[in-house]
């Protein structure tokens, strides 16, 4: 008996049999940025009608994927303007003498991470990890080397309305303050740890692989920027 033919599938065939959630969610963000170029260059009121309802589709998609309200998402999703690109997140480094990593515990969600956080308008991708350490952990760094560029629906996992890059910066301490958290309103604490006690991470923002590969770059200089 013939089979029927699987048609080319950005998310992958195989993928959506083995792994369906992150397959729709692959789906979803794919869906949103045609959306979203459609609404910027449609002129015509039925097409951008049909655009308005596929992008609430994204939103209720994303809904079912992520244990979120699909009004909460679509209005993030709205504010989204232009041709659609992936956000801009950078997360930054610090190891003591010991190769403890330096994390903060996120208020949101009171899991542990690097610091870091979006990329913001006319930031340089550097001064912007540099920025988010001091106002996450309270310390004035330096970015000596970026380690890693990343795809975050491949490393952790995203399951939110934007396609996201992750800038993994190696920093290096220029003052002898104590950390402090909390001075953006986004931490709870601070404190050094070692990769085998770790606590509970925040894997949408950093996975133990990848402090396991800032640590590679820590200790041998000459590594390659490893980029997806």
């Amino acid at each position: 008996m013939a089979t029927a033919s699987v048609p080319n599938d950005p998310a992958g065939y195989s993928r959506l049999m083995t792994d369906p959630v992150r397959a729709l969610h692959d789906m979803a963000i794919e869906l949103g940025a045609m959306v979203q170029n459609g609404l910027y260059y449609a002129t015509d009121k039925y097409e951008i009608a049909r655009y308005t309802r596929m992008r609430e589709m994204t939103a209720e998609i994303l809904a079912l994927i992520a244990d979120r309200d699909a009004a909460d998402l679509l209005a993030d999703i709205q504010m989204d303007r232009g041709h659609a690109t992936p956000k801009v997140d950078v997360r930054a480094a610090l190891f003591d003498g010991e190769d403890r990593v330096l994390l903060v515990r996120e208020a949101r969600d009171g899991r542990w991470c690097l610091p870091g956080g979006w990329v913001d308008a006319l930031d340089l991708p550097h001064a912007a990890a540099e920025r988010e350490f001091a106002e996450e952990a309270g310390l004035k760094v330096r970015t000596t080397k970026l380690a890693a560029l990343h795809d975050g629906s491949v490393h952790n996992g995203h399951t939110g309305p934007w396609h996201v890059y992750k800038l993994l910066f190696l920093v290096e301490r220029t003052d002898d303050a104590d950390p402090v958290a909390g001075l953006d309103g986004e931490t709870t604490d601070v404190r050094h740890f070692a990769l085998d006690e770790l606590p509970e991470l925040s894997i949408g923002r950093t996975t133990a692989a990848q402090l396991e590969l800032l640590l590679r770059h820590h200790r041998e200089g000459r590594l390659a920027t490893e980029v997806d």
